[in-house]
C-alpha cells in the first residue's frame, strides 16, 4: 500500500486537503461581519457621532467589494504569494484599528481609520483570489458546488470568530479587533504552500464527496445557533466558553477526515498495478478525440480575436454569449443588474453594519447584540446555500429565470427592514434572521446572472464591477441616510433635556424612533429593487426558458469518456469497455 509518509505527502500535496485549507481559510475571512460588534467600542473610544461611524463602515464596504487588485496580483504572482499579502493587510489594517481604541497610540483622524479598515477589509479578497479561484481550477466540473460551500464558510466565519473571542478574551469586544487581527491572517500562512492549483482529475464520486463537507458545514451552522441561544439564556462561564470553542475547531477538523479518506483511496488505486493499464488507455483514448474540437475551438478563437472589445460596443451578443466590456456594461441588463444590486445589497449592508446602534437604542444588553451578528453571520451562510443549490435546481428543473430568485430575495429583505422600522418584543431576533439570510442570498445570484448572461470570458472583470453597485448603495443609504437621520434623531434628544452636543463625547440616540425613518426609506428603496429585477426577469425570461448550458456540455463533451470510462475502471471494467465510451464524440 506504500509507505505511511509517502501517503502523508501525497496527502498534504492532494486536491483534497487543499480543499479543507481554503475551508478554514475562509472560515476567517469574513471578519467584515463583525463590524456591527466592535462598532461601538470605536465610536465610544474616539468620539465619532454615527455619520463618521457610518463613513468608517463605507470604507469597510469598499474594500471588501474591490477586488480587482487581488485578482490582478494572482495573474503575474504564485497563489502563495497573494495569500502572503492579504495576510501582512489583514493583520496590519486591523492591528492598527485595535492600537486607536485600546488608545495604545495617539488618536488617528478620520481618514487614518478609515484607511485601516479598508486595508484590512481588502484582504478578504486576497483570500478569495488565492482559495476559492484556486478550488474552482482545481475542481472545474463542480464548481458550482465549490463556490457554495466556500462562500458557506464566509458566512459562518461571523459566529465562528465570536466563539473563538468569547472563549480566548470573555466579553472584551476590543479584544475582538485583535482575534481578527492575528487569527485570519495565521491561517493564511499556516497554509501558505498547500493551498496551489493541481492537474484537475474528475472523480466519480466527487459530488458525493462534496455533499459529506456540505452535511458537515450544516451541522456545524445548527449548532452555532443553538450556542447562540444558549449563550443568551444561561450565564457561560470561560470554561464554557472554551468547550464550546473546542466543539467548533472538532467540527472545523472533520473534512480534513473526509480529505485524508479519499486521498487514501485515491493512493490505493494508484498502487494497485492492474488498474494502471485501463486509466492509461482510457486517457489515450480521450487525446485522440482533443485534437478535433481544439482546432475548432483555435479557429473561432481567431477569429474573434481579430475582434477588438471597443468595437461593435452596440451590436450586442446574444445572451449568454461572450461580451466584451464595454458591451456588457453599457447594456440594458447590467444597468438593471447593477440597480437591484444597488438597492437589495446596499440595504442590506446598511442593516448588518447597523445592527450593533440599533441593538444598542432599543435598550438590548451587550450580550444580546452579539447574538444579533451571530445570527445575522449563521444565516447568511444558510442564505448562500440556499440560493445557490435552489436556484440551480429550479432552473434545470423548471426553467425558472433566476433573477426571479433575486426578485424574491429582495422582497424578503424588506420584511427585515420593517421589523426594525416598527419594532415589537424579540423582533430584532427575527430581522436578525432575515437579514443574514437575504444578504447572504443576494451574491451568489449576482454572480451567476452575470456569468449566465455575458459570458465567462471576461467574467472576472465584470463580476467585479456588478459588486461595486454594493459599497455605493451602502455610502448612499447608510452614512448620507441612515447616519445622517439617526445623528438628528440623537441632536433631537439632546435639545429635549437642554444639552448640547459639544458637552457630550459620543452622540447615543435611545427608542424605538432612532432607525423608524432611515428603515422605512430602506425598505422602501429594496422594494423598488424587487421591481427592478422583475424587468430582467420579463428581458431575460425566454433566454432562461431555453437550454442555457447547452454550449458547455457541447464544448466539453469530449471529456465525457474519459469520466465514464475512468468510473468504469475503478469498478473494475476492463479495456474494451472503456474504449466503447467513444460514442460520444458525436455531441461535439
Amino acid at each position: 500500500m506504500g509507505d505511511p509518509w509517502e501517503f502523508a505527502v501525497h496527502a498534504i500535496n492532494g486536491r483534497w486537503f487543499s480543499v479543507f485549507a481554503s475551508f478554514l481559510i475562509m472560515a476567517g475571512a469574513g471578519a467584515t461581519y463583525l463590524f456591527g460588534t466592535y462598532s461601538k467600542d470605536i465610536k465610544a473610544t474616539l468620539g465619532y457621532d454615527q455619520t463618521t461611524l457610518n463613513l468608517l463602515g463605507f470604507f469597510k464596504d469598499l474594500g471588501a467589494n474591490v477586488g480587482v487588485f487581488s485578482g490582478l496580483l494572482a495573474e503575474v504572482t504564485p497563489t502563495w504569494f497573494v495569500l502572503l499579502v492579504g495576510s501582512a493587510m489583514n493583520f496590519a489594517g486591523y492591528f492598527m484599528i485595535w492600537l486607536a481604541v485600546t488608545q495604545k497610540i495617539a488618536r488617528p483622524a478620520v481618514w487614518q481609520m478609515c484607511l485601516y479598515i479598508c486595508i484590512g477589509a481588502n484582504s478578504q479578497n486576497f483570500a478569495n483570489t488565492g482559495a476559492l479561484v484556486t478550488c474552482v481550477k482545481n475542481f472545474p466540473e463542480s464548481r458550482g458546488v465549490m463556490l457554495g460551500l466556500l462562500k458557506g464558510f464566509v458566512g459562518l466565519s461571523g459566529a465562528i470568530l465570536t466563539q473563538f473571542y468569547l472563549a480566548i478574551y470573555g466579553t472584551d469586544s476590543k479584544s475582538l479587533i485583535l482575534l481578527i487581527g492575528w487569527l485570519p491572517a495565521a491561517l493564511s500562512v499556516i497554509f501558505v504552500y498547500t493551498v496551489r492549483e493541481r492537474k484537475p482529475e474528475r472523480q466519480p464520486n466527487e459530488l458525493r464527496v462534496f455533499y459529506h463537507f456540505l452535511y458537515v458545514s450544516i451541522v456545524l451552522a445548527l449548532f452555532l445557533m443553538a450556542m447562540n441561544i444558549v449563550e443568551k439564556q444561561v450565564d457561560f462561564s470561560k470554561a464554557a466558553y472554551a468547550g464550546s470553542a473546542a466543539v467548533v475547531c472538532a467540527m472545523l477538523f472533520i473534512p480534513l477526515i473526509i480529505a485524508i479518506r479519499e486521498d487514501w483511496v485515491q493512493w490505493n488505486l494508484k498502487n494497485q498495478d492492474g488498474m494502471k493499464p485501463a486509466t492509461e488507455t482510457t486517457v489515450d483514448r480521450a487525446l485522440d478525440i482533443a485534437p478535433e474540437v481544439k482546432s475548432e475551438v483555435s479557429k473561432e478563437k481567431e477569429e474573434k480575436a481579430r475582434e477588438s472589445c471597443f468595437v461593435s460596443i452596440c451590436h450586442k451578443p446574444e445572451r449568454g454569449e461572450d461580451y466584451t466590456i464595454l458591451q456588457a456594461l453599457l447594456s440594458m441588463d447590467m444597468l438593471i443588474l447593477f440597480a437591484a444590486t444597488f438597492c437589495g445589497l446596499g440595504g442590506s449592508l446598511t442593516a448588518v453594519d447597523n445592527l450593533g446602534q440599533i441593538g444598542e437604542s432599543l435598550g438590548y444588553p451587550t450580550k444580546t447584540i452579539k447574538s444579533f451578528v451571530s445570527l445575522v453571520s449563521i444565516w447568511n451562510y444558510f442564505g448562500r446555500v440556499f440560493s445557490g443549490f435552489v436556484s440551480e435546481s429550479l432552473l434545470v428543473k423548471y426553467r425558472m429565470p433566476r433573477p426571479l430568485m433575486m426578485t424574491f430575495v429582495l422582497l424578503l429583505a424588506c420584511v427585515g427592514h420593517l421589523l426594525i422600522a416598527f419594532p415589537f418584543p424579540g423582533s430584532v431576533y427575527v430581522a436578525s434572521v432575515i437579514m443574514g439570510f437575504a444578504f447572504g442570498a443576494q451574491l451568489p445570484l449576482l454572480f451567476a446572472i452575470i456569468s449566465e448572461l455575458f459570458g465567462l470570458k471576461y467574467y472576472s472583470t465584470l463580476f467585479n464591477c456588478g459588486q461595486l453597485a454594493s459599497p455605493l448603495g451602502s455610502y448612499i443609504l447608510n452614512v448620507k441616510i441612515t447616519g445622517h437621520l439617526y445623528d438628528h434623531e440623537a441632536l433631537k434628544e439632546l435639545a429635549k433635556k437642554g444639552i448640547s452636543r459639544s458637552s457630550v463625547k459620543e452622540l447615543i440616540c435611545m427608542g424605538v424612533q432612532c432607525y423608524r425613518v432611515p428603515f422605512i426609506i430602506l425598505s422602501s428603496v429594496t422594494l423598488f429593487g424587487a421591481l427592478i429585477s422583475l424587468v430582467l426577469v420579463m428581458r431575460t425570461r425566454k433566454f432562461y426558458s431555453s437550454d442555457i448550458y447547452k454550449k458547455f456540455r457541447e464544448i466539453h463533451g469530449v471529456s465525457s469518456p474519459s469520466i465514464w470510462s475512468l468510473q468504469c475502471s475503478y469498478s473494475g471494467h476492463g479495456m474494451a469497455e472503456a474504449i466503447n465510451a467513444e460514442p460520444t464524440r458525436s455531441l461535439v
